[in-house]
């Protein structure tokens, strides 16, 4: 069956369609109808069925590959690398869920989760997914008011944490940050279990409230904890991002149609199959980490690799030596990684036998055409972009290479994943948008299986935030997209990242693209600024793969990139200010501070910087707009 075939019978008859993917897991109780939609645009995937995401991930493998490495954890912060099978992580898995029982934690019940990518992480997500529980992973690190937020959302009866992370070989102690965190909660959880690394010696312990893992693990090793079967729609797990009231969104999912998702998703759109490995690059903390870290490949029976560490230590050849030595046969990473790898020297591309290699997918941000360019012809593999968001948890549009790989459009992640009815219509009229024409990118519910349900304890925000931008019931992207010809759309970021100029709405995607096309640029962040004659105006900001030797240099390779915008795009989209920096201020998982950016250059308070990854790096921009602009 053809893409075109496979994806049309996904809109045409999703109940018929479904049905037959959910044979791919193992249903304790078989549904008893594939979809309910009679409140949209609210629905429920496999209905009645009973399942378990713990089960469908490690207990269904044992018989047929309980030998077979399930998870492999290397850290390069730690020197550490842990391989574990299917029968190993098992036995982790259900050695923890007992310390989850022994601690009160049932069915229903919320578990935060803050670690960083370690096996822990993944042990604990999977323990939660054994007994019922909901597991909600805040990135490792995150500052403590970011975690007070979402505990008093969560309500959590138990938070899990390390003792510290380590970025860089700098240790980053999580105890002070949950001890605050719990301070400022409202509702702060009753305990706190820590899992001891021995990178943060002697941390505090609150009398009553905190338990150390490795005690409480030796006490119940051993103990069998029977899986806990779920209804297809009871949550699985809490992921939350950011909202526009400074309110995180706890973006809600399910069981049963997670769980299907990402068994199809694993051969359709990877093309990874039983006893293959995959490596993900991503955070536990974040929505690919979820998935495809530990939900995907292990539902399919697949290695998975977890990795903790930067990608140029010990050099810049580590992720490949990783894909080397364990034979991975799709990778996936983001743009931001490969920009960063394109700084380095070249050769490490070539270094290992990456002859098991045949795809490297990136997402998280849009994947701009030089990098891609350049990434393809370094690695000589197939390099797919992918789109989506925390609130599908897996791709909205990609490649398939499991059914039929169409061609690569570089600049565009491709075509609607199954399921997913997309359409790029009018802002103003709400009409479909002809081919070429920019419009918002939307998706016609019902939302396919894995998408979220709903915001945890807010349906009306779920409503408000996704379904409310139209007269018609369709749920908003909130990006810009173009659609060609050939039914491939192009992302042009956010629609809230739009800049009117003298009345010209430009994306500043359209203008980084551009940006990043000169030979010398390796990174560029585009943003507008307030301007007194015409409202706003773009202003650049951008690294060099070779630092500018002087001034004349900066000077005249400011100036080229003004002049490559305003041949491509027009007078109107040619920058007001081109800065060049060192850095580019970024959050841990990689994406770029626009907004603080912004703040920056209008001499604003940059706001809220607990993501931050590099406190230099905004250092650096400081003291480049004290410097002055290299053009305009």
């Amino acid at each position: 069956m053809g893409y075109e075939e496979f994806h049309r019978r996904s809109i045409e008859d999703p109940e018929g369609f479904w049905a037959e993917q959910a044979q791919a897991i193992h249903w304790h109780r078989p549904f008893d109808r594939v979809l309910e939609y009679a409140d949209p645009p609210f629905r429920k995937w496999f209905v009645g069925g009973r399942t378990n995401l713990c089960f469908n991930a490690v207990d269904r493998h044992l018989d047929a590959r309980g030998d077979q490495l399930a998870l492999v954890a290397i850290s390069t912060e730690t020197g550490t690398t842990r391989e574990l099978t299917y029968r190993q992580l098992h036995r982790e898995v259900v050695d923890f869920a007992a310390v989850l029982v022994a601690l009160g934690v049932g069915r229903g019940d919320r578990v935060v989760i803050y670690m960083p990518n370690m096996a822990e992480a993944v042990f604990a997500m999977l323990a939660c997914a054994r007994i019922g529980a909901v597991h909600s992973v805040v990135f490792g690190g995150f500052a403590a008011h970011n975690l007070a937020l979402r505990i008093d959302d969560a309500r959590p009866a138990l938070l899990i944490a390390a003792d510290a992370g380590s970025r860089g070989g700098k240790v980053i102690p999580y105890k002070p940050l949950v001890d605050a965190a719990c301070a400022e909660a409202k509702v702060p959880p009753p305990k706190v279990l820590i899992v001891d690394r021995g990178l943060a010696p002697g941390w505090p312990r609150v009398d009553g409230r905190d338990v150390d893992y490795a005690t409480l693990r030796a006490a119940h090793a051993g103990t069998d904890v029977p899986v806990e079967w779920l209804e297809s729609n009871e949550p699985s797990y809490l992921l939350y991002t950011s909202g526009t009231t400074g309110r995180p969104k706890g973006v809600q999912r399910d069981v049963g149609g997670y769980a299907v998702a990402m068994a199809l998703s694993m051969w359709a759109i990877y093309d990874v199959c039983p006893g293959q490995a995959m490596f993900s690059t991503s955070d536990v903390g974040w929505a690919v980490g979820h998935s495809y870290n530990v939900y995907g490949p292990l539902i399919a029976g697949a290695t998975s690799i977890l990795y903790e560490g930067l990608p140029t230590a010990p050099d810049a050849g580590i992720w490949w030596k990783i894909c080397a030595d364990y034979g991975v046969r799709t990778m996936f990473s983001s743009p931001t990684g490969i920009r960063v790898l394109k700084k380095q020297d070249p050769a490490f591309l070539r270094k290992y036998d990456l002859s098991a290699l045949r795809y490297l997918f990136l997402a998280g941000e849009p994947l701009d055409e030089p990098t891609a360019q350049w990434i393809d012809a370094g690695l000589g593999k197939t390099v797919i972009d992918n789109y989506w968001q925390t609130e599908t948890g897996w791709p909205v549009l990609t490649l398939m290479p499991g059914v039929e790989m169409k061609p690569v459009k570089f600049g565009s992640p491709g075509l609607p994943s199954p399921g997913y009815d997309l359409r790029v219509i009018d802002e103003a009229t709400g009409e479909a948008a002809a081919p070429g024409r920019k419009g918002v990118l939307v998706i016609r519910p019902p939302l396919p299986p894995g998408c979220m349900t709903t915001v945890w304890n807010d349906d009306q925000r779920f409503l408000s935030s996704y379904f409310s931008h139209f007269d018609e019931l369709l749920y908003s992207s909130l990006d810009w997209a173009i659609r060609d010809e050939d039914g491939y759309t192009f992302i042009l970021g956010r629609t809230d990242d739009v800049i009117n100029v003298a009345g010209h709405r430009l994306g500043t995607r359209e203008i980084e693209e551009s940006v990043s096309g000169h030979p010398a640029v390796a990174e560029a962040a585009v943003i507008g600024v307030a301007d007194e004659l015409k409202g706003q105006v773009p202003i650049v900001f951008a690294t060099l793969k070779q630092a500018a030797s002087d001034a004349e240099r900066r000077h005249q390779t400011a100036g080229e990139m003004m002049r490559t915008v305003a041949d491509q795009l027009g007078a109107v989209a040619r920058p007001a200010r081109v800065y060049l920096v060192d850095a580019l201020p970024k959050t841990r998982s990689g994406k770029l501070l626009r907004r603080s950016l912004q703040a920056l250059a209008e001499a604003r308070d940059p706001g809220d910087l607990s993501t931050l990854d590099d406190p230099n790096a905004l250092e650096e921009v400081r003291r480049v707009l004290a410097r002055g602009a290299d053009a305009g």
